[in-house]
């Protein structure tokens, strides 16, 4: 639906903020519609979401187009510290998520399949929820690099490694109830955290000390770049490509 489009298109914007440990100031929205869409519903949805990641909508633009586009801008800060960087990681480092992967993959899956938009799974597709508050714990002890898993495990933690210059060793993904193992891998639209930290035990109890989930240890990074395996297997680069 609709409502779900705008929703969807705040919350990946803002999931970008996440991923650095910021916290959102503001966003403004660019909509391109036909005649006749209902930007109500649209618009619903995209309120939905600035009231639960407390990124309040500024400004934005609405022109006329043959089909439907949303052009989220958000912008925040990062007090105290700086931003945490995909390019902070050094070797012998915990690598960790912030919860199992799968969930969005698997519900897009069974909505296919004729699944409610009421399914559990399929909500987790339709409404992602940023991890605001585990992206700024995570900043507070710490954390080297980090990014949000909106391509899926299996591209980001790649591109995590290429701008750190680092390899990496998993030893297990970790897969959400309903899931499968790939869709963990490269189903993507997570938006859980990948977590990089030389001090996992602070990482640990910043987390407990704030009531959060704790972070799930998937493996460690290494020196050499080319060593990248799952389960002493080549961990391949797969997961969802843009188009351009």
């Amino acid at each position: 639906p609709l409502e779900d489009l705008g929703f969807k298109a705040v919350a990946a914007a803002v999931s970008d903020l996440a991923a650095m440990g910021g916290r959102p100031k503001g966003a403004v929205i660019a909509v391109s519609s036909p005649p006749g869409t209902d930007l109500e519903e649209l618009h619903r949805g995209i309120g939905d979401a600035a009231v639960i990641t407390g990124c309040p909508i500024v400004g934005g633009d609405l022109t006329s187009s043959r089909d439907v586009s949303v052009a989220v801008t958000v912008f925040g800060e990062c007090p105290g510290k700086d931003a945490v960087l995909r390019s902070g990681a050094r070797p012998d480092e915990k690598i960790l998520v912030t919860g199992p992967l799968g969930r969005s993959a698997a519900g897009l899956r069974r909505r296919r399949a004729g699944a409610s938009l009421t399914d559990e799974l399929v909500v987790a597709h339709r409404r992602p929820w940023p991890r605001l508050a585990e992206g700024i714990a995570a900043r507070g002890a710490g954390a080297s690099a980090m990014m949000d898993l909106s391509d899926g495990l299996g591209l980001d933690l790649h591109r995590l490694a290429d701008a750190s210059h680092v390899g990496f060793v998993l030893d297990h993904v970790p897969v959400a109830e309903g899931a499968t193992e790939e869709e963990a891998i490269g189903g993507g639209e997570d938006y859980e955290l990948l977590i990089v930290t030389p001090n996992v035990e602070r990482l640990r109890m910043i987390f407990a000390d704030r009531g959060l989930r704790q972070p799930i240890q998937i493996g460690w990074t290494v020196e050499n770049v080319t060593e990248r395996t799952l389960r002493d297997a080549p961990f391949e680069r797969r997961g969802w490509q843009h188009q351009f």
